[in-house]
């Protein structure tokens, strides 16, 4: 999942760079910084960054050859993405002050565009349409201003600055960037002292430490500030009551513990009654929390994360409810600001949302509300139906075990895994423990152990080889939600004792390629022909190439599905990766191989050599490859493409590459050995 697959808690080899930097060159980098697109999980401080930046221009501190800085939120563009505009009256319509900026001053200066947010953004950025746009005084829909701006055919001396969570970063075209950075969050030792500032006493701050760190989950979440401050919140809460009870290891846990603590601040605080316990507090909000839980749920399957007023009355949310709400619960729902006299809502973070969403998605499950599930489930193929089973009138999901199965298989099949925490959080929910905390919210929830081992048998035995390789860990972190820990712990063992003889089933692959890529050392060497295990179990493997200098992923039936998920990790600004081997993969093609190039032109990539031999390549992919091979950013001296029947002329331009003393390619190998 993307919040845990950045949080080694050592990055060695890593780039790092100040916030009031990111356009200027690194010592060994030629041309210009113009555009650059910062990524970071929901929380973790992108437009905190924003805010230093501008603060520090302002101050006349950083960046004084920039002339005008412009900052414009997603959210705020969303609101006038039916209208036309110049990207003159643009700027007059979300910055008043600047109307006495004319076309000629605007032409002439070096204006920054900051752009925040883009993963809340409404817009289509098409960056395929041939609609030029050079004047800063023509009119055109918002959607073709901000590529043309971003493509530099408008105002080419601009800056250009976006922010986004992962999952939406890929609207803007590689070729567009010229810088990609990653804002990470706290570091081991920056966690430790959010919460010693954060407690009352040395002590409480001691005692959540220790606590975190015991629970694997958690430790690696707290690299989000927000979800520190839900950690805080929580165990403060329990450690400072006389019902402490035993406190949360998954996340599914802390989450319900986090809205119960809620609910029962608001209680204390409005009504000043007797002592209830956790189901009563939870029914007295129960209308109000379920209809939060269906705007949750409505819009993550959108992808949206702001909503509107026209957003929570659909769901049945009146605007004095949700403004009450927001006034008293402002740690779950806010009222984030007035834009055009127009109200935005939104959750105070996106786990929030997705938490919610799951306990609404839970609520309909036990109370058969047979037209969301059946909605929810409507893109499944006519094979998972036939697996579903029960009564039609129920829509088919009788069975928790069943209803689960098929929410997992909806989640894989989401490219940018915005549906994981999601289906984590599904699977927590069917612990009795979590059940009771939240009874008023989900209804009769009795589920015999019979079934509950089924749920873990079928994430165990989950079918994944037609997806992303990486997309496969979270089946293992909802056994972890499950407290399943049998995986974990055979895993170990088989790290422990070295015997690469035993057999690795696929989701033992799922849990060693997690704890590979999160070990604090980094592998030497990652070859797949070493793990006795299936096609399947090897593809679930992949993902700990972002933990290795070498890679060997020969005959491991690689194909274009696998390619994007390569092409983050050659892109990446932490990869370690020198060495990549993938011969022998005859699904992989020129297809593959031009998707990869992307991740091979990027400046972060450092691989060197590259093993293509057997992939039934043909002259396309040594054309993408010497585009490549004559970019600055190149790395590569040792390239590999033995037994693809290539003929001479689609190797000649290779091999001149090879003689020219301006690129660094060394060897080309191209008959069989």
């Amino acid at each position: 999942m993307q919040l845990e697959t950045t949080s080694k808690k050592k990055m060695v080899q890593d780039t790092p760079i100040k916030c009031c930097d990111i356009f200027k060159a690194l010592p060994d980098q030629q041309g210009s910084i113009r555009v650059v697109l910062t990524n970071g999980v929901a929380g973790v401080g992108k437009t905190f960054s924003v805010q230093k930046f501008t603060l520090d221009w302002a101050q006349g501190l950083e960046n004084q050859d920039v002339n005008l800085l412009i900052v414009l939120s997603f959210r705020e563009l969303n609101l006038i993405r039916d209208q036309l505009h110049s990207l003159l009256t643009l700027l007059h319509v979300f910055h008043p002050t600047l109307e006495k900026v004319r076309a000629e001053k605007l032409a002439v200066c070096k204006p920054l565009f900051i752009f925040d947010g883009l993963d809340e953004s409404r817009l289509s950025l098409d960056f395929s349409s041939r609609t030029l746009v050079s004047d800063v005084t023509h009119r055109s829909s918002v959607n073709v201003l901000l590529t043309n701006l971003i493509q530099g055919n408008l105002l080419p001396s601009a800056l250009v600055w976006i922010t986004s969570r992962p999952a939406a970063a890929n609207q803007i075209p590689p070729t567009c960037v010229d810088r990609v950075t990653e804002v990470r969050g706290f570091t081991d030792d920056q966690k430790d002292e959010y919460f010693r500032k954060r407690s009352r006493t040395e002590d409480l701050a001691s005692r959540i430490i220790s606590h975190i760190k015991t629970s694997r989950s958690l430790h690696i979440m707290c690299q989000i500030p927000v979800f520190c401050w839900i950690s805080a919140t929580v165990l403060e809460h329990m450690l400072t009551t006389e019902q402490r009870g035993e406190l949360p290891k998954t996340l599914t846990d802390l989450y319900s513990h986090f809205l119960l603590v809620q609910t029962k601040r608001k209680k204390n605080k409005y009504d000043k009654g007797h002592e209830t316990s956790p189901q009563e507090l939870m029914e007295a909000d129960r209308d109000v929390l379920l209809k939060l839980g269906r705007l949750a749920f409505e819009h993550l399957q959108k992808g949206d994360i702001m909503f509107y007023q026209e957003d929570l009355e659909r769901c049945g949310l009146s605007v004095t409810e949700a403004s009450v709400y927001s006034g008293v619960c402002t740690e779950i729902f806010r009222r984030e600001s007035v834009i055009f006299q127009k109200t935005v809502y939104c959750f105070v973070h996106l786990s929030i949302q997705e938490f919610l969403a799951a306990v609404y998605m839970f609520h309909c499950f036990t109370n058969r509300k047979t037209e969301v599930l059946q909605d929810f489930f409507r893109q499944e193929d006519d094979s998972d139906d036939e697996d579903a089973g029960g009564d039609s009138d129920d829509g088919g999901y009788t069975s928790l075990d069943v209803f689960l199965n098929a929410a997992m298989k909806k989640s894989l099949q989401s490219e940018n895994g915005h549906l994981d925490l999601f289906v984590r959080f599904l699977h927590g929910l069917c612990l009795e423990s979590n059940q009771r905390l939240l009874g008023g919210l989900l209804g009769q929830t009795k589920n015999s152990p019979e079934i509950i081992q089924s749920v873990i048998e079928n994430l165990k035995e989950m079918y994944t080889s037609n997806i992303s390789p990486d997309r496969s860990i979270n089946i293992f972190h909802c056994l972890t939600e499950m407290n399943d820990q049998s995986v974990h712990q055979e895993i170990q063992e088989f790290m422990k004792s070295k015997d690469r003889e035993q057999r690795l089933s696929e989701i033992h692959c799922s849990a060693l390629a997690y704890m590979l890529q999160m070990s604090e050392e980094v592998l030497d060497e990652l070859d797949l022909d070493k793990y006795y295990t299936t096609d399947e179990g090897k593809h679930r493997l992949i993902p700990a190439v972002r933990n290795c200098r070498k890679a060997v992923l020969r005959r491991c039936s690689l194909s274009e599905i696998s390619c994007p998920f390569l092409v983050s990790v050659l892109k990446s600004n932490s990869s370690h990766l020198r060495d990549l081997d993938l011969s022998e993969n005859y699904g992989l093609r020129d297809s593959g191989v031009k998707l990869l190039c992307s991740g091979l032109e990027s400046p972060h990539c450092r691989v060197k050599t590259l093993g293509l031999s057997r992939c039934r390549l043909s002259e396309i992919s040594c054309s993408s490859l010497i585009s490549v091979l004559k970019s600055n950013s190149s790395h590569l001296r040792d390239l590999d493409l033995s037994e693809n029947g290539l003929h001479d002329s689609a190797l000649k331009p290779l091999c001149d590459l090879v003689q020219s003393p301006d690129y660094r390619l060394e060897t080309v190998r191209w008959k069989k050995e």
